[in-house]
């Protein structure tokens, strides 16, 4: 099968055709490249919540590449110039910009991202992004081949959304719940999870959604499992992560140590887990 570029990807994002991810927080090439090969569309280098660096983050996206996914990396912010500038050069394939607030936070975020003159990114030769095409056939399409995400994740954000949905060169609107509901005080009012179902998130949601739709920009959202992606389908979402590499270790731990405890039950055996907040 043939890679599709960055447009052709995110055409199919917009045509309705859903994308499935995963966040990388543990800071491995090994666990990168076999996850690359797992099925998913795409993987999202976390450096904003993750403890890797450049070097680092150099051999994650090579690996991503061996497995033919996608990758995307998580940068500090729209400030961040230095980090979006590192993680295209080599070779990602898009960038998440965190905890935007405005419109004119957007357009900082877009300008790191593409090129003169639609925005302010450095052009360099030779570096991993040029290798494939050449300088001019890589940088030649890219502000149309790079995907710039942002997060939507505070209630500045949702205020002014139909402002930031209407900047040029949005690709993604990615909804994190979490600090969402953290920034709209929903934490302090529900008890843990019907923040993630009350009204106010659903309203912040549907304002999200209804001026994404106006732009004809994606809609992206961060998931810890598969219980609720139908539902998000179902309202337009199609880029969704459904957690990340750390969180499918302790649950595919949690089956497992479930497992053993429900077999030493049967045998007569006395075994039980060890005590753990994590599960």
């Amino acid at each position: 099968m043939s890679e599709i570029s960055g447009a052709e990807f995110k055409q199919q994002l917009r045509d309705g055709s859903p994308k499935m991810g995963l966040f990388l927080n543990a800071h491995t090439p090994t666990v990168a490249e076999q996850l690359a090969h797992s099925g998913y569309d795409w993987l999202l280098v976390d450096t904003q919540h993750g403890p890797m660096d450049h070097e680092k983050l150099s051999a994650m996206i090579c690996s991503i590449g061996s497995g033919g996914a996608k990758s995307m990396v998580r940068v500090g912010g729209f400030d961040d110039r230095p980090g979006i500038q590192q993680a295209l050069d080599l070779g990602s394939d898009g960038v998440l910009i965190p905890y935007i607030n405005s419109a004119e936070e957007a357009r900082q975020a877009v300008s790191c991202a593409r090129y003169p003159t639609f925005g302010t990114r450095s052009v360099y030769f030779p570096q991993r992004s040029t290798n494939k095409a050449g300088l001019l056939g890589y940088v030649g399409p890219a502000n149309d081949n790079i995907i710039v995400a942002l997060q939507v994740e505070t209630a500045s954000c949702i205020e002014n959304m139909a402002e930031i949905a209407a900047v040029p060169g949005v690709d993604i609107l990615f909804l994190g719940q979490n600090d969402l509901c953290m920034s709209m005080g929903l934490y302090e009012k529900y008890e843990f999870p019907h923040m993630y179902t009350s009204d106010e998130l659903g309203a912040a949601t549907d304002k999200l959604v209804t001026e994404a739709r106006k732009n004809d920009v994606i809609l992206g959202l961060f998931l810890f499992g598969t219980d609720r992606v139908g539902e998000f389908l179902d309202k337009g979402f199609t880029f969704i992560s459904i957690g990340n590499d750390l969180h499918h270790v302790l649950t595919q731990a949690a089956a497992h140590v479930t497992a053993l405890e429900s077999i030493a039950e049967e045998k007569g055996k006395s075994w039980t887990r060890r005590p753990t907040a994590l599960f």
